[in-house]
């Protein structure tokens, strides 16, 4: 495959994605290198890398050889394949094209796990830094199938929440329990007033008031 001269507005596309390298370095760990390359025809280097320590490589090493097969092969994202390092670690790797709107190759993002580190130090390095797996951090993530079973999770979730605090007044709950919706960021959801005032069985009248409220320092 020919590589060309990227333009600023490839760089661009590239730029944008330095974040994505990072934030999947954070998700699996200290022994997983995240790389992106750019593609450019005179100086075809990396131009992001995290946990660079498993390959020895920085921000302006070349291209490997094998990053470039993967390329010459055609495949958008390679099937997963092992590799070793330089300094003999094991890797499991896959490789992703990035292209931009004509359908030219500009980047590579490549993932690197070291399959040598011990498993326990992979699983630490997995898990979250800021708290244990005793605490929790109040708000769960739910993985809905669709917008409307998010919307009735997490309002049964505040409901629930609210209905049993002791510290919360009964003529304090409903406003409470409104508020706690609007700093989720549910009401910006379509029809999310109507369905909160069924699954709760209060005025719909009685939430738009409340909105009001909450919206009125804000403006």
């Amino acid at each position: 495959m020919k590589l060309h001269k990227l333009t600023p507005k490839d760089m661009e596309i590239l730029n944008a994605i330095k974040n994505v390298v990072d934030g999947i370095a954070t998700m699996y760990g200290s022994h997983t290198e995240v790389v992106l390359h750019s593609l450019d025809r005179e100086n075809p280097s990396v131009i992001k890398i995290a946990n660079g320590h498993i390959t020895g490589r920085r921000v302006g090493a070349p291209i490997t050889n094998l990053a470039l097969e993967k390329l010459k092969r055609g495949q958008d994202i390679s099937e997963t394949y092992l590799s070793q390092s330089g300094n003999g670690k094991t890797l499991k790797s896959i490789t992703t094209v990035i292209r931009n709107e004509k359908q030219m190759a500009i980047g590579l993002l490549c993932i690197n796990t070291d399959m040598d580190a011990p498993l326990m130090s992979v699983l630490r390095s997995m898990l979250p830094q800021q708290s244990p797996l005793t605490e929790h951090s109040g708000t769960s993530e739910v993985f809905a199938v669709n917008i409307e079973e998010t919307l009735h999770s997490t309002i049964d979730k505040v409901n629930q929440e609210v209905r049993h605090c002791e510290q919360i007044p009964p003529s304090k709950k409903n406003r409470e329990i409104v508020t706690r919706l609007f700093d989720a960021g549910i009401f910006e959801l379509k029809d999310s007033a109507q369905v909160a005032a069924k699954r709760l069985d209060i005025s719909v009248h009685t939430i738009y008031r409340y909105l009001r409220e909450l919206k009125a320092p804000q403006e």
